[in-house]
Parts: C-alpha cells; sequence; structure tokens
C-alpha cells in the first residue's frame, strides 16, 4: 500500500463507552481535535455512547487517540475506547471538526 510520507494522514473511527452523555465531552472532544489540528466529527448516540471520525496528522491522532482513552470532559468517565477503521488517507475528506446531532 502506498503512503503519502510528505502528508502523513491518517484516520480512525472511535466510540467511547462509559459516562459520556450529558457531561459536555462532544464539545470537549471539538476543542481538542481543533487544538490538534484534527478533521472529522463527534456525536451521541442511542445506545449512550459518543461515535466520531478523526483525520489528520498521524501524531496527533495518536494523541487525541490517548486523550479519547484517559481524559475526556471533567465529569465524564470513559470505560472503554474503541478504535476501527485506521489507516492512512490521502485527504481529509472533512473542512472542519463538527458536532453532529
Amino acid at each position: 500500500m502506498a503512503f503519502n510520507k510528505k502528508a502523513g494522514l491518517t484516520t480512525a473511527d472511535f466510540e467511547i463507552f462509559g459516562k459520556v452523555q450529558g457531561v459536555h465531552f462532544r464539545k470537549h472532544t471539538q476543542r481538542k481535535a481543533i487544538d490538534l489540528g484534527l478533521k472529522g466529527w463527534v456525536m451521541n448516540t442511542a445506545q449512550g455512547t459518543v461515535i466520531g471520525q478523526l483525520q489528520g496528522p498521524q501524531g496527533a491522532i495518536e494523541d487525541m487517540k490517548l486523550w479519547l482513552q484517559k481524559v475526556g470532559s471533567p465529569k465524564s468517565k470513559i470505560e472503554k475506547a474503541d478504535f476501527r477503521n485506521e489507516g492512512p488517507i490521502n485527504s481529509c475528506a472533512f473542512r472542519t471538526f463538527e458536532i453532529r446531532r
């Protein structure tokens, strides 16, 4: 698989389990992603989890994954973080990092 070393862009889907709704998790996730220069989205699910997609530089994705697993919003209680569909991409499909409803 050819990988664009210059851009080094990666994508990852995530799902966060625990007390992550009603604790401003999406707002804090958006703020952290923007701080790291990431693109993508985040939203609540009917099952009480938070899902989303990250796109951006590999290092920033790794930082964001750690934040999603260990930090989250101040009032959240993260039980588990699943990451899927990770891999290199040629360009970001999103212009910003948005909260979807």
